[in-house]
């Protein structure tokens, strides 16, 4: 505690990251941002930029960037990374350093990643596949490789597999036994996790994605048919890519520990 108060008197620094060091959150006009979630559970605390107005995103941005060294946004529509830029380019959002911090902004994904110039990405040695039974599954598979990726798992993207031909997959098959950790996003029928799950020894995550329409459309024959898959695999919510993204860097920190032991 001591540390820290002659760090914030001698403007080494600031209130927002002060706080996070005393209680885990760091207070902001846009809400309570959860500092120790990396530390104690694992995964950086994500911001869900849906429901909020541009200005609270960046301003929860800042205050991650400032307590964490980068912020996680998803969700994010354009305004958003907008805004984000806006305080980056400002001087609201950085740490200690001359360097700015980096945006990346994939407006398919609708995700945000902003690191400061001193942030070093964890690096697990363990590797998610993620794979996508159709370009129209792409943007939920790919904001759960976002996510994987800055829990610091390797990610393998593999794309167009689905199951209308299954050659686009078995022709893939060695390439997705070589990770760690599937994850799987398929919408219509849902077929492709339990084909997938059926061909690795890894564990799968099914991830449920809203496309298709009739009966069963938004991804609810898709999330019916992961919960009833004959094969062994995990189900998360239907678009939750964040979830499914954020359990597979989980199993992959876990088994990046039992390689260093």
């Amino acid at each position: 505690m001591r540390d820290t108060l002659e760090a914030l008197d001698a403007g080494e620094i600031g209130v927002s990251e002060a706080e996070s060091r005393l209680a885990g959150y760091a207070t902001t006009r846009a809400g309570r941002f959860d500092a120790a979630r990396e530390r104690r559970r694992g995964i950086p605390e994500a911001i869900l930029a849906e429901g909020k107005t541009p200005a609270e995103v960046a301003a929860l941005a800042a205050t991650a960037v400032e307590t964490t060294g980068r912020a996680l946004v998803t969700r994010a529509a354009d305004a958003d990374a907008a805004a984000i830029r806006t305080e980056v380019d400002g001087g609201l959002i950085g740490r200690s350093t001359e360097a700015p911090p980096s945006v990346d902004h994939d407006e398919r994904t609708g995700t945000v990643v902003v690191h400061a110039a001193d942030f070093d990405l964890p690096s697990l040695a363990a590797t998610v596949a993620v794979v996508a039974a159709g370009t129209a599954d792409a943007a939920v598979a790919g904001e759960a490789a976002v996510v994987a990726r800055e829990v610091g798992a390797t990610v393998d993207r593999v794309d167009d597999v689905g199951v209308a031909n299954l050659d686009r997959v078995l022709d893939q098959r060695d390439r997705i036994r070589e990770a760690d950790v599937v994850v799987v996003a398929a919408g219509r029928e849902g077929a492709l996790p339990t084909v997938v799950a059926g061909l690795v020894d890894a564990p799968v995550i099914a991830l449920p994605v809203s496309t298709g329409y009739g009966l069963g459309g938004e991804g609810i024959a898709a999330l019916s048919g992961a919960l009833q898959s004959c094969s062994v695999l995990t189900t998360v919510n239907v678009d939750a890519g964040f979830v499914a993204g954020a359990q597979a860097g989980l199993i992959a920190r876990a088994v990046d520990a039992a390689r260093d032991a």
